[in-house]
């Protein structure tokens, strides 16, 4: 068994995204679905014994290897070193938060600098465009959700939570 808690845990590790039991089965190997359940819990046992930075998150039928919460911080340094510059994240997001979205629209947004970010998003494969009359639908991608470890069906609660405890930081400000 503890090899088999050992490719789990690796499996988990390397993706860094959620995983249902059929995707963590495929890539260790270990065919019996109620084993590898079994080993989930002993891994996420484990994790709680070490008293360690990381943890596995259960989300439904998914699991993921995540840091707490409170080691967070040791990791932004690291997303604010990534490969897209600010102006163009905050391209990216408001693109991901209104997707689909015509390139007009976020061009009224976030002004005529955004028709780069808009191709550097294209070439990393973050957004694709498709022709609509004299503009283009801006979409994000599944590399978007991967990259970023969101699922698809969440992004707009985790924007508006992330707004309304920007306003609650604002109002207390004042």
């Amino acid at each position: 068994m503890e090899e088999d808690v050992k490719k789990v845990e690796t499996v988990l590790f390397t993706t860094g995204k959620f995983l249902t039991l059929d995707e963590i089965s495929k890539i260790s190997g270990i065919a019996s679905l109620g084993y590898l359940k079994s080993i989930i819990g002993k891994l996420k046992e484990d994790y709680c014994l070490r008293d360690c930075a990381l943890y596995i998150l259960e989300q439904g039928d998914t699991w993921k290897l995540s840091v707490k919460k409170e080691y967070l911080y040791l990791t932004e340094k690291l997303l604010s070193d990534c490969e897209l510059d600010r102006p163009t994240q905050e391209t990216l997001a408001v693109i991901a938060y209104k997707t689909p979205i015509m390139q007009a629209d976020v061009i009224k947004i976030r002004g005529n600098k955004a028709y780069d970010h808009v191709k550097i998003l294209g070439d990393l494969g973050f957004v694709q465009s498709e022709k609509s009359g004299r503009t283009r639908i801006l979409k994000v991608t599944s590399k978007f959700y991967d990259y970023f470890d969101v699922v698809e069906d969440q992004l707009r609660s985790k924007f508006d939570d992330s707004m309304n405890t920007k306003e609650e930081k604002d109002v207390s400000k004042e």
